[in-house]
């Protein structure tokens, strides 16, 4: 558990101010269980900030997956299982990434790595074959390319960013717009990114993160600054994003800004929707179908090694068996506030096991 550090109580009455801690406390565990991270990444530098990750599964080696993590000032690093950087690659302010896997026309398994890129305000589209990618790793020698493989001017200024596949429209993304309501569907047809729709998200004021359901054909977006909500969208072919499901507000389970979200499968259709909910440094579950019904929430606890994840932000998961560590999978959150041995609270990523989360969440 995470307890905030009192310099000082000058002014203030010491049982009172004693008080005030344990209702934090206890308001940041009520309804609510506590994980504990396997191992972090390093700080970003100080004229960095750590975002959003992506995680990469090999799945010729899984213990060699990948997890990918955006500097959203500087460019994307590269981070084994362990936490350890083995690249980083200086492409520019991309704030947020997403990864989905296909096949080219040679049906070579390929990886589609989407990126926010706020450099040029573009849709930006790394490819890579997966087969190149694990034989880089085991020779030591992977790096992401600074320079994407496609562009897609945006003409707006971008934000947020997940990928997807649908049965209709193939290898997709959506981007949405910083300091408007603003969100582009965009698909990738194995040559070029073509944008097939560009619409309203209820008129916010600012979409930050989204996540899609592939196998549900569902678009998950958070709204930060004035709301703060979170919604749902059904993707069909009409591409009519007129009505959408409010999940969740300010008013609910959301404290502060909802950034993050990602799905946590539990079969092809079932599972759960994760949302990091800045405010309380929690991660809000919800029921992964319609009505999309809040079930609980969770924390990251600091143990003897690791700091409590606070101020949270980009979230990712896999439920793919990886190795001892991440028996049932793994889930990558962003860090706020990174204490450490060296101090410099600067942001970075935790590693959880998915298996603690659910027992943690008393879902499995």
């Amino acid at each position: 558990m995470y307890t905030p550090k009192i310099n000082s109580v000058r002014g203030f009455n010491f049982l009172f101010a004693s008080s005030l801690l344990i209702m934090f406390i206890l308001t940041i565990n009520v309804n609510s269980g506590t994980v504990f991270s396997v191992t972090e990444t390093p700080q970003v530098p100080k004229n960095g900030d750590a975002d959003d990750p992506a995680i990469w599964i090999n799945e010729s080696n899984p213990g060699n997956s990948l997890v990918f993590g955006t500097d959203k000032y500087n460019g994307i690093y590269t981070y084994n299982l362990r936490g350890e950087v083995i690249h980083f690659s200086n492409s520019g302010n991309i704030n947020n990434i997403d990864i989905r896997k296909t096949e080219n026309k040679s049906e070579e398994q390929i990886t589609l790595l989407f990126g926010s890129n706020r450099s040029d305000n573009s849709l930006s589209l790394w490819i890579m074959k997966d087969s190149k990618i694990n034989l880089d790793l085991e020779a030591n020698l992977f790096k992401l390319s600074e320079k994407p493989s496609l562009k897609a001017n945006a003409n707006m200024i971008v934000y947020g960013v997940c990928a997807g596949r649908h049965p209709h429209f193939g290898d997709i993304a959506f981007i949405t717009e910083d300091k408007g309501s603003k969100v582009q569907l965009w698909s990738f047809d194995g040559k070029r990114l073509v944008m097939l729709k560009e619409f309203s998200n209820s008129n916010a004021t600012q979409s930050e993160g989204c996540v899609y359901d592939d196998e549900n054909q569902t678009l998950f977006i958070s709204e930060e600054q004035d709301r703060g909500v979170l919604r749902a969208y059904s993707l069909n072919k009409n591409l009519n994003f007129s009505n959408p499901i409010v999940i969740d507000n300010r008013l609910g389970n959301i404290v502060g800004d909802p950034e993050g979200i990602a799905i946590f499968k539990t079969s092809d259709i079932d599972g759960y929707i994760v949302l990091s909910s800045q405010g309380d440094s929690k991660f809000n579950v919800y029921n992964r179908k319609s009505p999309y019904s809040y079930v609980t929430s969770f924390a990251v606890g600091a143990n003897d090694s690791i700091d409590a994840v606070t101020d949270t932000d980009g979230i990712d998961i896999s439920t793919i068996s990886i190795n001892s560590f991440f028996p049932s999978g793994i889930v990558v959150v962003q860090d706020g506030f990174n204490e450490g041995d060296q101090i410099e609270n600067t942001q970075n990523f935790k590693f959880i096991s998915a298996k603690e989360v659910l027992k943690a969440i008393n879902l499995k």
